[in-house]
């Protein structure tokens, strides 16, 4: 059985490792290097308080600046800094959880989408729809993020005097969503006071009377106007709007386009682009003199049937990767050709892909 003692260069003797081997150190030689050594831990010990101090205020002041942000009172919204987001449902070896609807709009840059006229309505529309069904399945972050870029949106609406009917629709119903949901409160998910919620709503009171109150200003140049184009051209213009209450306001700036509003052709191009000819049959409309209504049939249509949606510039969704990007900022693709796994999403489209 081996012998197990103590280790034969101590105790009470110190041995320095040189050239020639192991030597023993004299009294002097131990008490100078205990007194190196004792200076050394002291300068360390006094470096880690500083590095400590030190990592505590970068603690504190990051834990500030994220309160601040945080704060209602503040108007900035949430960002991250990949304009990108990975889409997955359910967690694997590389990933856990899973990525919700209030995550992606955090993480997606929807506040400087709302300045580009290509994506202005595609926003709008989103936020519609999360306004009618989502609202309560935000994070508390994402709900004030929502609120802040709503914000933005009218007020870019009031600067831009563009776009007013459809941010109106909006806000009336995002309103209706929250009587409703402040009503049940004991059964809402909304997360925050309900004094907040309240607070929000009188906002967008005043934001639907800013807009009812709007003055359209008159552009100052004295240049040629649409009312100084010929009426074919007038009427090829008018060909290219999608939304047949666009024609009706146009109609009712003066006699002369009221009667080019009233085109039959015009009329049936737009249900014809808008509707499939199954539902245009199912919903025939035909006038004393044995012509169809194609006005009439156009607004029957869009109270049974949704529009198309056609958007200048969309959200893509690569399928390789299941990242979420928009189309001009670059994501960590790993395919080799990128571009072919790369699909348009929809409003509602974003919205069913957090759906579980």
């Amino acid at each position: 059985m081996p012998f197990l003692g103590q280790d034969w260069r101590s105790p009470g003797q110190s041995w320095v490792k040189t050239e020639d081997g192991w030597k023993k150190t004299t009294k002097d030689e131990n008490e100078t290097n205990n007194n190196v050594s004792e200076r050394k831990s002291y300068c360390k010990e006094e470096h880690d308080k500083e590095n400590l101090i030190l990592s505590i205020n970068y603690d504190v002041a990051a834990k500030k600046r994220k309160k601040d942000l945080l704060n209602n009172n503040t108007k900035i919204p949430y960002f991250h800094k990949d304009k990108w987001i990975y889409v997955h449902k359910g967690s694997t070896k590389e990933r856990h959880g899973y990525c919700t609807l209030g995550e992606a709009f955090n993480r997606l840059d929807f506040c400087s989408a709302i300045k580009d006229t290509r994506r202005f309505n595609y926003v709008v529309r989103l936020l519609e729809l999360i306004a009618k069904s989502q609202l309560p399945s935000l994070s508390g972050v994402a709900q004030k993020n929502y609120m802040n870029i709503l914000e933005r949106v009218v007020q870019k609406v009031l600067e831009d005097q563009q776009n007013v009917r459809p941010i109106k629709e909006l806000l009336q119903t995002l309103h209706a969503s929250l009587c409703s949901l402040v009503q049940d409160m004991g059964k809402s998910v909304l997360v925050g006071n309900i004094n907040i919620w309240v607070h929000r709503m009188e906002n967008i009171l005043q934001w639907q009377q800013q807009l009812d109150n709007i003055q359209i200003n008159r552009p100052a140049n004295t240049g040629m106007t649409f009312l100084d184009l010929p009426a074919s051209l007038q009427l090829n213009i008018m060909h290219r709007l999608t939304d047949g209450r666009d024609l009706v306001s146009l109609g009712q700036v003066c006699p002369d386009l009221s009667v080019l509003t009233e085109d039959r052709l015009l009329w049936k191009k737009l249900c014809q682009y808008h509707f499939t000819d199954r539902q245009i049959r199912k919903r025939l409309m035909v006038s004393d003199k044995g012509h169809l209504e194609w006005k009439k049939m156009y607004f029957k249509l869009c109270r049974c049937y949704p529009h198309k949606e056609q958007y200048s510039d969309t959200l893509q969704f690569c399928t390789h990767c299941h990242i979420l990007f928009w189309k001009d900022t670059n994501h960590p693709c790993t395919a080799n050709n990128p571009e072919s796994c790369c699909k348009a999403v929809s409003p509602q489209g974003f919205i069913n892909l957090f759906k579980f």
